[in-house]
């Protein structure tokens, strides 16, 4: 059984950093796409970014590229956000996904495994 657990999440000024983290666990993840969404209060959940465990080959949303980054470390079995010139918009709930198949996908229906979610609030 796949387990993700997201920590790292907080409170922060407008223009702060914050990494985020997804330990995952239950299976050798070599053939896995993770990914991560966010959920604003009365949103839909909407994609960040994901990373291909095998390779690290990444993508991320145009709203936050240039300032978010998906990273990996393959020992720790952990995926990783970091989120730097946070703005208030990009208050939510953040969560981490994960694809055994290897689906490279954007949307939320494209992932079977989720963690709990980390709230993540921008203050301006």
């Amino acid at each position: 059984q796949v387990q993700l657990v997201e920590s790292g999440g907080g409170l922060v000024q407008a223009g702060g950093s914050l990494r985020l983290s997804c330990a995952a666990s239950g299976r050798t993840f070599t053939n896995y796409v993770m990914g991560w969404f966010r959920q604003a209060p009365g949103k839909e959940r909407e994609f960040v970014a994901l990373i291909r465990w095998s390779g690290g080959s990444t993508y991320c949303a145009d709203s936050v590229k240039g300032r978010f980054t998906i990273s990996r470390d393959n020992a720790k079995n952990t995926v990783y956000l970091q989120m730097n010139s946070l703005k208030p918009e990009d208050t939510a709930v953040y969560y981490c996904a994960a694809n055994g198949i290897g689906l490279v996908s954007t949307s939320r229906h494209g992932y079977d495994y989720w963690g709990q979610g980390t709230q993540v609030t921008v203050s301006s």
